[in-house]
C-alpha cells in the first residue's frame, strides 16, 4: 500500500467545492495528501470534510476564467505548503444547445475554462515541479474526448483538447519526472448531468448502455485519482483513463 501513500504531498484541486472535484479531493486526502481547494465559490463543505480526515486544507476562491488568477494560486500554495506535488485540473463548464444555434460566447466560455485554463495552470505548477523532478498532473477529460456527443459541441471540443494537451505535455515533461494523465469519467450523477437525468428518454437510453447498470458517483473516481497521483503510476504517462462503468465497451 506504500505505493498509494500520499503522506506529505500537497494537491491542488480545481472545482473542488462539489461533485467530482469534491470526490477526488477527499480521495486524495484519505490517501494522506494536504489539499488546496480552488473554486469560484467557497469550498466550505469539502474543506470541513478534509479536516475531519486529519489533513491540512487551504480553500482559495478564484475566477479560473481569468489567466491572472493562476500565478496567485501557485504562489499561495507554495507559501502555505512549500511545494506543489499534485495538480487535479477538474474545473469545467458545459453549455447545451443545438449546434445550429450555438453562440460564440458559449463556445468561447467553455473552451476557455475547459482547455486554456488547464494548460496554463499545468504550465505554472510544472515550473515548481521541475525544481524537484517530480510531480503529477491529472486533468478531467470525458467520454466526449472520444465521442461527439449531442448538443454540446464546445464541450466535446474542449474535452478532446484535454486529451491532446495531456499527451503533448507528457511528451515534453516526462523527462523532468512529471506524469501528466487524465481521467475520462462516464455518465456521473453531478450538477452537470442534472438535465440529462431529468430527461426520461435520454436517461433511459443512457442507462441501457451502461453495463454497470447505474450512473457513476464522485466516489467512483477516488481509486483512479489516487492511482494517478501516487507512485503506483510512475510509469504511466500521457494516458486517458476511462472510468465509465463499461460504457465504452458497449
Amino acid at each position: 500500500m506504500k505505493l498509494f501513500d500520499l503522506s506529505g504531498k500537497t494537491a491542488i484541486v480545481t472545482g473542488g467545492s462539489t461533485g467530482l472535484g469534491q470526490g477526488m479531493a477527499l480521495g486524495l486526502a484519505e490517501a494522506g495528501a494536504d489539499i488546496v481547494l480552488v473554486d469560484y465559490v467557497e469550498s466550505t463543505e469539502t474543506a470541513e470534510k478534509v479536516k475531519v480526515l486529519g489533513r491540512k486544507v487551504l480553500p482559495l476562491v478564484a475566477n479560473l476564467m481569468e489567466m491572472s488568477s493562476i500565478p496567485t494560486i501557485v504562489e499561495k500554495t507554495v507559501a502555505e505548503f512549500g511545494k506543489v506535488d499534485i495538480l487535479v485540473n477538474n474545473a469545467g463548464i458545459i453549455r447545451r444547445m443545438d449546434a445550429i444555434d450555438f453562440t460564440e460566447k458559449d463556445w468561447d466560455d467553455v473552451m476557455l475554462l475547459n482547455s486554456k485554463t488547464i494548460f496554463f495552470l499545468a504550465q505554472a505548477v510544472a515550473k515548481d515541479m521541475m525544481k524537484r523532478k517530480s510531480g503529477k498532473i491529472i486533468s478531467t477529460a470525458s467520454l466526449l474526448a472520444f465521442q461527439g456527443g449531442v448538443r454540446v459541441p464546445s464541450y466535446s471540443a474542449s474535452k478532446g483538447a484535454v486529451a491532446q494537451i495531456t499527451k503533448a505535455l507528457a511528451n515534453e515533461w516526462g523527462k523532468f519526472g512529471i506524469n501528466i494523465n487524465a481521467i475520462a469519467p462516464g455518465y456521473m450523477a453531478t450538477n452537470n448531468t442534472k438535465a440529462l437525468r431529468e430527461d426520461e428518454v435520454r436517461e433511459k437510453a443512457i442507462m441501457e448502455r451502461i453495463p454497470a447498470g447505474r450512473w457513476g458517483t464522485p466516489e467512483d473516481l477516488q481509486g483512479a485519482i489516487v492511482f494517478l497521483a501516487s507512485s503506483a503510476s510512475d510509469y504511466v504517462n500521457g494516458h486517458v483513463l476511462v472510468v465509465d462503468g463499461g460504457w465504452m465497451a458497449r
